[in-house]
């Protein structure tokens, strides 16, 4: 509490916001497998169900960075499982790149993941959440987000 009374807010900035792409076939449903069984994660990701994760372009990816996100991760079905055949490989040459193009841009390559999750995997859903979480919050707000919100105070 404040000297007015009043409960402190909790600056913004320590906040990490992380943003999920996730596969509507499996690793989506495997993050509704998680919470129908009461796993316990951080409900501060913002879930964004695509249908493959081969339709996650590296420029949504860059641009959520640009917008202030600390932390991407991308979640598809496990290699051979792709309900579009070669989504899930194409995905895995993707990141591969974009983890190493990300240094051009000041983000370190840890802010990006990727993860294989399947309909079936509540609890490796729930527990790569956790992991990704702690590992953002350790390295802090992202780099980008400071220029931003430095931008904005002029």
């Amino acid at each position: 509490m404040n000297k007015e009374g009043t409960a402190e807010k909790k600056d913004e900035r320590e906040e990490i916001k992380i943003l999920a792409f996730l596969c509507n076939w499996c690793s989506y449903a495997g993050a509704d497998l998680a919470g129908v069984s009461r796993l316990q994660y951080p409900a501060k990701v913002l879930d964004v169900r695509v249908m493959c994760t081969g339709t996650v372009s590296p420029y949504f990816i860059i641009k959520a960075f640009q917008e202030g996100i600390d932390g991407v991760l991308v979640a598809g079905c496990h290699i051979g499982d792709c309900h579009y055949l070669k989504g899930n490989y194409m995905t895995a040459k993707r990141m591969r790149f974009l983890k190493e193009a990300l240094n051009v841009f000041g983000i370190e390559k840890e802010r990006l993941r990727l993860e294989w999750v399947s309909a079936a995997e509540g609890e490796k859903f729930a527990s790569v959440i956790r992991d990704f979480t702690e590992q953002i919050k350790a390295l802090g707000p992202s780099p980008l987000r400071k220029d931003r919100e430095e931008v904005a105070k002029v």
